[in-house]
């Protein structure tokens, strides 16, 4: 081979490393850059919350302008209402107008008022229940919370009192006087106000109609 071949085939050999060279360098920096990996992350706990417990209905409230209405007579006849929606029975005047249903029923004699209201809840503390009353509006507690067993099972009762708006014509209100009674049992609660107008004494008839009350 003549120098002026091997000198040309060195040429040529060395451009050959310097356009691969070239290609890979290009290559390289053309190449995407990598997706970082997600990052997965464990998701906290969380945790259950108590059981609500139920809020306290209204305060009974007595009507300005209807007529008093006196004691509940010794013979009185009383007979059993079964509420099966929300489980349970309890006993009551013959005679008194019942209004509503399911969770929330009613019986009333003018100014004498029982009513009942159902709905989930824990058995209330003796805290909760004073809170849930000084809560109500323009109640005044007077009594309890106290402990005691309805039905053979554990109960809390207080005593408050309310006041209706003015007799439109004499300008008189009926304070009335009310005994609530707590009464808890698998997953619900019946809260059962006994109203009477203070002065009239139907402690005898009411005594009977929260004792007759029974969880079905």
């Amino acid at each position: 081979m003549t120098r002026r071949r091997a000198a040309d085939a060195l040429v040529a050999v060395g451009m050959c490393v310097f356009v691969a060279a070239c290609g890979s360098d290009r290559n390289h920096r053309r190449s995407p850059p990598k997706k970082p990996k997600p990052v997965t992350t464990t998701a906290s706990k969380r945790t259950p919350s108590a059981p609500a417990q139920s809020p306290s209905p209204n305060a009974l409230q007595a009507e300005a302008n209807s007529a008093a209405t006196g004691d509940i007579p010794d013979n009185q006849v009383f007979i059993t209402f079964q509420n099966a929606a929300a489980h349970y029975s309890l006993k009551y005047p013959e005679g008194w107008a019942q209004q509503g249903a399911g969770g929330k029923v009613t019986f009333r004699d003018k100014n004498n008022i029982v009513r009942v209201v159902v709905a989930p809840g824990t058995p209330p503390t003796e805290a909760a229940v004073r809170r849930g009353v000084t809560h109500l509006t323009a109640v005044t507690l007077r009594s309890g919370p106290r402990r005691l067993t309805v039905g053979g099972e554990p109960a809390l009762a207080v005593v408050y009192a309310t006041r209706s708006a003015p007799n439109p014509v004499t300008g008189k209100r009926v304070t009335l006087v009310v005994d609530r009674y707590y009464l808890a049992h698998g997953g619900k609660v019946a809260i059962v106000d006994l109203g009477t107008p203070e002065g009239v004494d139907n402690v005898d008839a009411y005594r009977l109609m929260i004792e007759s009350f029974r969880w079905r």
